[in-house]
């Protein structure tokens, strides 16, 4: 079976709880590469950032969505959250803050997920 056709059967066999996880698991796991990345090394650290904020901001759509069956006040927060991530994003590429808080934030998140997952 070839690598393709894996990721489509496990894609399909995942709920979108076990879906979310796994890319907040990537993604976290890219913005610790681009911390322990050299000062030097921007396009790794652009990178990390950049898919972060992407992910965040695909949440926070989702969420905006009339049809999003979570409580309207954890939506509210995602979207918060999902312009803190931004703002913050913006300041570690200027050098002024770190990656842990965003790190931080997703791992949160992921824990979340996980919780509910197995309460389910």
């Amino acid at each position: 079976m070839s690598v393709q056709a894996y990721k489509q059967a496990s894609t399909r066999a995942e709920n979108p709880r076990d879906v979310e996880y796994r890319l907040f698991g990537e993604v976290t796991r890219a913005l610790m590469a681009a911390a322990a990345a050299p000062a030097t090394d921007l396009a790794v650290k652009i990178d990390a950032l950049d898919w972060n904020r992407r992910m965040w901001s695909a949440l926070a759509a989702d969420c905006a969505q009339p049809h999003n069956a979570l409580p309207p006040a954890l939506r509210a927060q995602i979207i918060s959250l999902s312009v803190w991530v931004g703002r913050h994003s913006s300041a570690v590429m200027r050098g002024g803050e770190s990656f842990d808080p965003l790190i931080n934030i997703n791992r949160m998140m992921m824990q979340g997920l996980g919780a509910r997952a197995n309460a389910a």
